[in-house]
């Protein structure tokens, strides 16, 4: 016997993976878990068994719900489900699959369409804060494609906007969780950082490398993945997350001078393999750092002139525009807003399968009951 469980099955941003409602889902986390895994395959290098695409990118999950806050229109709920270890993450957020929120919500009937375009008001369970979605639905319907395009994604699509608000300390209740643009750790000379993702910001040439390895390089580098995992357990502590252990965060960044007329050139591990491109929130907060005098990216990074700042971050497979307003002094800035651009396609909607002694299904539980 098998569970079925509606699903659509979506790419967000440079990212992919199940999107669910919560109400199809068990309401208890511990057995909710044990179904994300069996969904995605893991634990399994190839997640053979499962929808997981054998990589950290592709082996996530969102979960949407109505919303519980008066300001938002839906909750949304991120699952890093990891590949080869029987582990759910619900701590970090992620902004790729963010993207694939809204089409998600005004498809399901939990958003009504408004117009050409409609916005959706998110809360992003796993920090708290709130994300708005603008999303083309000429005709009432959602819009996939489109002329925007976005490094690390084939062709084109229809562009979604995203603004990211008051997101700094989020997770760790500080942009400066230890109250210093610079810590050092292990040697090197680290800035830690939260304006929506923990982040853990070191100049490349500190660890002997350049900044600009492939992404192969970097996951054949040992003896570089040791060293970066030594600082992040430390750096967990630092940022008042704990045992980071069996956490994905915080996300470990590699910096170094643009090389290709950028903001900045980054090298990215989630956490502990490197990234392809960059994560969205992690970007939101390697692109503060960089207007932050005395941060580890400040003297690396080119910046435009002007309260209203495009920021290119460079990456493995191409940029990433990260558009911030920034106030305050020059000495102590303050980011006002962000921006980003990202697209969303579904790829498959249907049901997905999973062994019944992982779970049997609501509607068996319902029986059961009703008996």
């Amino acid at each position: 016997m098998q569970t079925s469980i509606p699903c659509v099955f979506m790419r967000g941003g440079t990212s992919r993976g199940p999107y669910f409602l919560a109400s199809d889902l068990p309401s208890d986390p511990e057995t909710r878990d044990k179904v994300l895994l069996a969904v995605m395959g893991s634990p399994d290098d190839r997640q053979i068994d499962g929808l997981g695409g054998a990589d950290p990118l592709t082996s996530k999950v969102a979960i949407v719900s109505p919303a519980t806050r008066e300001d938002c229109d839906v909750d949304y709920l991120f699952a890093q489900v990891v590949v080869n270890e029987a582990v759910v993450d619900v701590s970090p957020n992620c902004g790729n699959m963010l993207a694939g929120i809204g089409p998600f919500a005004i498809e399901h009937g939990l958003v009504p369409s408004t117009g050409d375009e409609t916005v959706v008001r998110i809360h992003m369970v796993n920090s708290g804060d709130r994300a708005i979605a603008r999303i083309m639905t000429p005709g009432g319907q959602v819009e996939y494609q489109g002329a925007a395009r976005i490094d690390g994604v084939p062709g084109t699509s229809a562009p979604i906007m995203i603004d990211v608000e008051d997101t700094a300390g989020s997770f760790c209740g500080a942009l400066f969780p230890t109250g210093n643009r610079v810590d050092v750790i292990d040697g090197v000379e680290c800035s830690l950082m939260d304006n929506g993702m923990p982040v853990v910001a070191m100049r490349a040439e500190d660890l002997g490398r350049t900044g600009y390895e492939t992404r192969d390089e970097l996951n054949a580098d040992t003896e570089l993945k040791e060293r970066i995992e030594s600082i992040r357990l430390q750096a967990g502590h630092m940022m008042n997350l704990g045992d980071v252990t069996d956490n994905v965060v915080p996300k470990m960044f590699l910096l170094s001078p643009p090389a290709s007329g950028g903001a900045i050139c980054t090298r990215s591990y989630i956490p502990k393999v490197a990234h392809a491109s960059i994560g969205v929130l992690a970007a939101v907060t390697v692109a503060t750092a960089a207007v932050f005098p005395g941060t580890t990216a400040y003297d690396y990074a080119v910046r435009p002139e002007g309260r209203r700042k495009m920021l290119m971050l460079e990456h493995p497979t191409g940029d990433f525009a990260v558009e911030i307003e920034v106030g305050g002094t020059e000495e102590e800035p303050t980011i006002e807003r962000a921006a980003l651009l990202r697209t969303a396609r579904k790829l498959m909607e249907g049901e997905v399968y999973i062994p019944a002694d992982v779970w049997v299904g609501k509607d068996a539980l319902a029986e059961a009951a009703a008996r």
